[in-house]
Protein backbone atom coordinates (compact mmCIF):
# COMPACT_ATOMS: atom_id res chain seq x y z
CA UNK A 1 0.00 0.00 0.00
CA UNK A 2 1.36 3.41 -1.02
CA UNK A 3 -1.09 5.50 0.99
CA UNK A 4 -1.49 6.58 4.59
CA UNK A 5 -4.24 8.17 6.64
CA UNK A 6 -3.35 11.87 6.73
CA UNK A 7 -6.13 13.10 9.02
CA UNK A 8 -9.24 11.75 10.65
CA UNK A 9 -11.99 12.85 12.99
CA UNK A 10 -15.48 11.55 13.64
CA UNK A 11 -18.38 12.08 16.00
CA UNK A 12 -22.03 13.03 16.28
CA UNK A 13 -23.64 15.93 14.45
CA UNK A 14 -27.05 17.57 14.79
CA UNK A 15 -27.63 16.58 18.40
CA UNK A 16 -30.72 18.61 19.31
CA UNK A 17 -30.80 19.58 22.99
CA UNK A 18 -33.46 21.53 24.85
CA UNK A 19 -33.08 22.39 28.53
CA UNK A 20 -35.45 24.16 30.88
CA UNK A 21 -34.47 25.82 34.16
CA UNK A 22 -37.32 26.28 36.64
CA UNK A 23 -37.03 28.96 39.31
CA UNK A 24 -39.21 27.62 42.09
CA UNK A 25 -39.18 30.94 43.98
CA UNK A 26 -40.43 33.14 41.14
CA UNK A 27 -42.24 30.57 39.01
CA UNK A 28 -40.26 31.76 35.98
CA UNK A 29 -38.74 29.27 33.56
CA UNK A 30 -35.80 29.79 31.21
CA UNK A 31 -35.29 27.67 28.09
CA UNK A 32 -32.26 26.95 25.92
CA UNK A 33 -32.36 25.07 22.61
CA UNK A 34 -29.10 23.98 20.97
CA UNK A 35 -27.78 21.96 18.07
CA UNK A 36 -24.48 20.30 19.02
CA UNK A 37 -21.74 18.73 16.91
CA UNK A 38 -18.88 16.88 18.63
CA UNK A 39 -15.97 15.41 16.65
CA UNK A 40 -13.04 13.49 18.14
CA UNK A 41 -9.42 12.96 17.09
CA UNK A 42 -6.75 10.68 18.53
CA UNK A 43 -5.26 7.23 18.16
CA UNK A 44 -8.06 6.02 15.92
CA UNK A 45 -6.19 5.24 12.70
CA UNK A 46 -6.76 1.46 12.88
CA UNK A 47 -10.53 1.94 12.71
CA UNK A 48 -9.98 3.34 9.20
CA UNK A 49 -6.98 1.33 7.99
CA UNK A 50 -7.53 -2.07 9.64
CA UNK A 51 -11.30 -2.14 10.30
CA UNK A 52 -10.49 -2.35 14.03
CA UNK A 53 -13.35 -0.71 15.97
CA UNK A 54 -11.78 -1.26 19.40
CA UNK A 55 -10.70 2.41 19.46
CA UNK A 56 -14.09 3.81 18.46
CA UNK A 57 -16.22 5.61 21.03
CA UNK A 58 -19.58 5.05 19.33
CA UNK A 59 -21.26 8.19 18.03
CA UNK A 60 -24.39 7.09 19.90
CA UNK A 61 -22.32 7.19 23.11
CA UNK A 62 -21.19 10.69 22.19
CA UNK A 63 -24.84 11.74 21.79
CA UNK A 64 -25.76 10.20 25.15
CA UNK A 65 -22.83 11.92 26.83
CA UNK A 66 -23.98 15.32 25.56
CA UNK A 67 -27.45 14.78 27.07
CA UNK A 68 -26.00 13.60 30.40
CA UNK A 69 -23.60 16.56 30.63
CA UNK A 70 -26.49 18.91 29.83
CA UNK A 71 -28.35 17.46 32.82
CA UNK A 72 -25.33 17.66 35.12
CA UNK A 73 -24.09 21.15 34.18
CA UNK A 74 -25.45 24.57 33.21
CA UNK A 75 -25.66 24.92 29.42
CA UNK A 76 -25.11 28.66 29.57
CA UNK A 77 -22.84 30.10 28.52
CA UNK A 78 -22.42 27.93 25.39
CA UNK A 79 -18.67 28.62 25.46
CA UNK A 80 -18.41 27.00 28.89
CA UNK A 81 -20.74 24.10 28.08
CA UNK A 82 -18.84 23.30 24.87
CA UNK A 83 -15.59 23.34 26.85
CA UNK A 84 -17.11 20.93 29.39
CA UNK A 85 -18.09 18.54 26.59
CA UNK A 86 -14.68 18.67 24.91
CA UNK A 87 -12.77 18.34 28.17
CA UNK A 88 -14.86 15.30 29.14
CA UNK A 89 -13.78 13.27 26.11
CA UNK A 90 -10.05 13.89 26.42
CA UNK A 91 -10.20 13.15 30.16
CA UNK A 92 -12.40 10.06 29.84
CA UNK A 93 -10.59 8.30 26.98
CA UNK A 94 -6.80 8.17 27.05
CA UNK A 95 -6.52 7.61 23.29
CA UNK A 96 -8.62 10.70 22.42
CA UNK A 97 -6.43 13.79 22.24
CA UNK A 98 -8.59 16.46 20.56
CA UNK A 99 -12.29 17.26 20.78
CA UNK A 100 -14.02 19.73 18.47
CA UNK A 101 -17.37 20.98 19.75
CA UNK A 102 -19.71 23.29 17.86
CA UNK A 103 -22.89 24.61 19.48
CA UNK A 104 -25.63 26.57 17.72
CA UNK A 105 -27.96 28.25 20.22
CA UNK A 106 -31.37 28.97 18.73
CA UNK A 107 -33.18 32.15 19.63
CA UNK A 108 -36.12 31.99 22.05
CA UNK A 109 -37.26 35.35 23.43
CA UNK A 110 -39.60 35.65 26.39
CA UNK A 111 -43.08 36.90 25.46
CA UNK A 112 -44.48 40.09 26.94
CA UNK A 113 -48.17 39.58 27.72
CA UNK A 114 -50.39 42.34 29.14
CA UNK A 115 -47.27 44.45 29.49
CA UNK A 116 -45.44 41.91 31.64
CA UNK A 117 -42.80 39.21 30.95
CA UNK A 118 -44.56 35.86 30.73
CA UNK A 119 -43.07 33.22 33.05
CA UNK A 120 -43.00 30.33 30.59
CA UNK A 121 -43.89 31.46 27.03
CA UNK A 122 -41.38 32.35 24.31
CA UNK A 123 -41.25 33.31 20.65
CA UNK A 124 -38.76 32.86 17.83
CA UNK A 125 -38.24 36.48 16.74
CA UNK A 126 -35.66 35.90 14.02
CA UNK A 127 -33.24 33.51 12.37
CA UNK A 128 -30.28 34.81 14.38
CA UNK A 129 -28.22 32.24 16.28
CA UNK A 130 -25.41 32.41 18.81
CA UNK A 131 -22.71 29.91 17.83
CA UNK A 132 -19.49 28.71 19.40
CA UNK A 133 -16.63 26.57 18.15
CA UNK A 134 -14.48 25.07 20.90
CA UNK A 135 -11.37 22.96 20.26
CA UNK A 136 -9.95 21.17 23.30
CA UNK A 137 -6.46 19.71 22.76
CA UNK A 138 -4.83 17.52 25.37
CA UNK A 139 -1.91 19.35 26.99
CA UNK A 140 -2.34 22.43 24.79
CA UNK A 141 -5.41 24.20 26.13
CA UNK A 142 -8.78 25.32 24.80
CA UNK A 143 -9.45 27.52 21.77
CA UNK A 144 -12.80 29.30 21.59
CA UNK A 145 -14.49 31.25 18.80
CA UNK A 146 -17.86 32.94 19.39
CA UNK A 147 -20.21 33.92 16.57
CA UNK A 148 -23.30 35.97 15.82
CA UNK A 149 -24.91 34.46 12.72
CA UNK A 150 -28.06 35.14 10.74
CA UNK A 151 -28.72 38.63 12.13
CA UNK A 152 -30.65 40.35 9.30
CA UNK A 153 -30.38 44.15 9.23
CA UNK A 154 -31.50 46.86 6.79
CA UNK A 155 -31.48 50.62 6.65
CA UNK A 156 -33.35 52.59 4.03
CA UNK A 157 -30.80 55.40 3.79
CA UNK A 158 -27.42 56.37 5.27
CA UNK A 159 -25.23 54.36 2.89
CA UNK A 160 -23.17 55.35 -0.13
CA UNK A 161 -20.70 53.83 -2.57
CA UNK A 162 -18.61 55.84 -4.99
CA UNK A 163 -15.01 56.37 -6.11
CA UNK A 164 -14.46 52.71 -7.06
CA UNK A 165 -12.56 51.50 -10.11
CA UNK A 166 -14.30 52.38 -13.37
CA UNK A 167 -13.25 50.76 -16.63
CA UNK A 168 -14.69 48.99 -19.66
CA UNK A 169 -16.27 46.33 -17.39
CA UNK A 170 -18.16 48.78 -15.15
CA UNK A 171 -21.89 49.44 -15.37
CA UNK A 172 -22.59 50.16 -11.69
CA UNK A 173 -23.42 53.84 -11.09
CA UNK A 174 -21.94 55.76 -8.18
CA UNK A 175 -24.46 56.47 -5.42
CA UNK A 176 -24.46 58.83 -2.45
CA UNK A 177 -27.65 57.47 -0.92
CA UNK A 178 -28.72 53.83 -1.07
CA UNK A 179 -30.40 51.01 0.82
CA UNK A 180 -27.98 48.87 2.84
CA UNK A 181 -29.00 45.39 3.92
CA UNK A 182 -26.95 42.43 5.09
CA UNK A 183 -26.98 39.24 7.12
CA UNK A 184 -24.38 39.59 9.86
CA UNK A 185 -21.87 36.80 10.42
CA UNK A 186 -19.42 38.03 13.07
CA UNK A 187 -16.85 35.85 14.86
CA UNK A 188 -14.45 36.80 17.63
CA UNK A 189 -11.65 34.46 18.67
CA UNK A 190 -10.49 34.43 22.27
CA UNK A 191 -6.96 34.08 23.52
CA UNK A 192 -6.18 30.43 24.23
CA UNK A 193 -7.33 29.18 27.63
CA UNK A 194 -4.99 26.88 29.51
CA UNK A 195 -7.69 24.72 31.10
CA UNK A 196 -11.40 24.18 31.69
CA UNK A 197 -10.99 25.82 35.09
CA UNK A 198 -9.78 29.01 33.41
CA UNK A 199 -12.78 28.98 31.05
CA UNK A 200 -15.16 28.49 33.98
CA UNK A 201 -13.48 31.10 36.20
CA UNK A 202 -15.41 33.97 34.59
CA UNK A 203 -18.27 32.66 32.49
CA UNK A 204 -19.94 36.10 32.46
CA UNK A 205 -17.24 37.41 30.13
CA UNK A 206 -18.74 35.39 27.26
CA UNK A 207 -22.25 36.84 27.68
CA UNK A 208 -20.78 40.32 28.11
CA UNK A 209 -18.72 39.98 24.93
CA UNK A 210 -21.70 38.71 22.95
CA UNK A 211 -23.85 41.62 24.15
CA UNK A 212 -21.08 44.12 23.36
CA UNK A 213 -20.42 42.69 19.88
CA UNK A 214 -24.12 42.69 19.02
CA UNK A 215 -24.67 46.24 20.31
CA UNK A 216 -21.57 47.55 18.49
CA UNK A 217 -22.69 45.88 15.27
CA UNK A 218 -26.22 47.30 15.40
CA UNK A 219 -25.23 50.75 16.63
CA UNK A 220 -22.48 51.24 14.04
CA UNK A 221 -24.68 49.93 11.25
CA UNK A 222 -27.52 52.29 12.18
CA UNK A 223 -25.58 55.46 13.01
CA UNK A 224 -22.81 55.59 10.42
CA UNK A 225 -23.35 57.15 7.02
CA UNK A 226 -21.53 54.18 5.55
CA UNK A 227 -18.97 54.96 2.82
CA UNK A 228 -18.74 51.23 2.05
CA UNK A 229 -19.43 47.87 3.67
CA UNK A 230 -15.66 47.46 3.97
CA UNK A 231 -15.16 50.62 6.01
CA UNK A 232 -18.16 49.95 8.23
CA UNK A 233 -17.21 46.35 9.08
CA UNK A 234 -13.64 47.40 9.93
CA UNK A 235 -14.99 50.02 12.35
CA UNK A 236 -17.21 47.40 13.99
CA UNK A 237 -14.34 44.94 14.43
CA UNK A 238 -12.00 47.62 15.80
CA UNK A 239 -14.56 48.60 18.44
CA UNK A 240 -15.10 44.98 19.53
CA UNK A 241 -11.36 44.53 20.05
CA UNK A 242 -11.34 47.67 22.19
CA UNK A 243 -14.35 46.51 24.22
CA UNK A 244 -13.20 42.93 24.89
CA UNK A 245 -9.49 42.76 25.83
CA UNK A 246 -9.32 38.94 25.81
CA UNK A 247 -10.36 38.71 22.17
CA UNK A 248 -7.50 38.25 19.69
CA UNK A 249 -9.24 38.66 16.32
CA UNK A 250 -12.64 39.67 14.95
CA UNK A 251 -13.96 38.41 11.62
CA UNK A 252 -16.94 39.73 9.67
CA UNK A 253 -18.64 38.26 6.63
CA UNK A 254 -21.33 40.56 5.23
CA UNK A 255 -23.27 39.84 2.05
CA UNK A 256 -24.53 43.02 0.40
CA UNK A 257 -28.19 42.27 -0.26
CA UNK A 258 -29.26 44.47 -3.15
CA UNK A 259 -32.52 46.39 -3.64
CA UNK A 260 -32.82 47.78 -7.17
CA UNK A 261 -34.96 50.69 -8.29
CA UNK A 262 -37.85 49.81 -10.60
CA UNK A 263 -38.09 52.24 -13.52
CA UNK A 264 -41.81 52.88 -14.03
CA UNK A 265 -41.66 55.80 -16.45
CA UNK A 266 -43.03 53.51 -19.17
CA UNK A 267 -46.36 53.72 -17.33
CA UNK A 268 -47.70 57.23 -17.96
CA UNK A 269 -44.35 58.78 -17.01
CA UNK A 270 -44.57 57.53 -13.40
CA UNK A 271 -41.40 58.66 -11.58
CA UNK A 272 -39.68 56.01 -9.44
CA UNK A 273 -35.92 56.54 -9.83
CA UNK A 274 -33.33 58.62 -8.00
CA UNK A 275 -34.88 60.89 -5.38
CA UNK A 276 -38.35 59.72 -6.46
CA UNK A 277 -37.64 56.02 -5.86
CA UNK A 278 -40.06 54.41 -3.40
CA UNK A 279 -40.64 50.96 -4.92
CA UNK A 280 -37.68 48.58 -5.16
CA UNK A 281 -37.14 44.98 -6.26
CA UNK A 282 -35.29 42.90 -3.62
CA UNK A 283 -32.64 40.69 -5.25
CA UNK A 284 -31.94 37.10 -4.20
CA UNK A 285 -28.66 37.03 -6.13
CA UNK A 286 -26.06 37.65 -7.26
CA UNK A 287 -24.87 39.72 -4.31
CA UNK A 288 -21.68 41.28 -3.06
CA UNK A 289 -19.83 39.43 -0.32
CA UNK A 290 -17.34 41.32 1.82
CA UNK A 291 -15.10 39.74 4.47
CA UNK A 292 -12.34 40.86 6.80
CA UNK A 293 -10.30 39.74 9.79
CA UNK A 294 -9.05 42.41 12.18
CA UNK A 295 -6.29 41.53 14.64
CA UNK A 296 -4.55 43.35 17.46
CA UNK A 297 -1.22 45.03 16.84
CA UNK A 298 -0.37 44.56 20.53
CA UNK A 299 -1.83 42.90 23.60
CA UNK A 300 -3.81 45.17 25.96
CA UNK A 301 -3.04 45.18 29.67
CA UNK A 302 -5.65 43.05 31.43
Amino acid sequence: MSSKLAAARYGKDNVRVYKVHRDEKTGFQTVVEMTVCCLLEGDIDVSYTKADNSVVVATDSIKNTIFILAKQHPVTTPEVFASIIGNHFIQKYSHIHVAHVNIITHRWTRMTIDGKPHPHSFLRDGAETRNVQVDVTEGKGIEIASTIQGLHVLKSTGSQFWGFVRDEYTTLPEVWDRILSTEVDATWKWKKFSSLAEVQADSARFDNAWSAAREITLSTFAKENSPSVQATMYKMADQILAAVPQVETVEYSLPNKHYFEVDLKWHKGLKNTGKDAEVFAPQSGPNGLIKCTVARTSRPKL
